[in-house]
């Protein structure tokens, strides 16, 4: 598995940790100290402010888990991937994404990540 591929897998495990404990282990694991995050609902920098967004997320939509769509690219210290919420319930996923994040030169964690949104559900 590519650092690249590793450092998904830390993020996802982060978004997908139901339990506020787990959460902020997987948060510390994936991000450095002042690691930030940002898409067009959220700008959050911090393992205390990832935590309480990522939680945020985990309470709006219970049930629900972040799945990687396609492969993972990668180049230098920038990775790009897609991802879809998905329910456990149906299958169903009204969010999917696109993230680009930028990964630390001594150890691998996440310095930023820029979010966008390809599909929300409707207001």
């Amino acid at each position: 598995m590519s650092r690249y591929e590793q450092a998904v897998d830390r993020y996802f495990a982060a978004w997908n940790a139901t339990d506020d404990e787990i959460r902020a282990k997987a948060v510390a694991a994936a991000w450095t100290e002042d690691g930030f995050y940002t898409d067009p609902l959220a700008d959050v920098s911090g393992h205390d402010q990832l935590v309480a967004a990522i939680g945020g997320v985990q309470t709006q939509f219970a049930g629900f888990e972040f799945r990687p769509i396609g492969v993972v690219d990668g180049h230098h210290d920038i990775v790009r991937f897609s991802w879809e919420l998905v329910s456990r319930a149906d299958g169903s996923a009204p969010v999917a994404g696109t993230d680009v994040i930028t990964l630390g030169a001594d150890d691998d964690r996440i310095t930023g990540v820029r979010g966008f949104l390809d599909r929300v559900p409707p207001a």
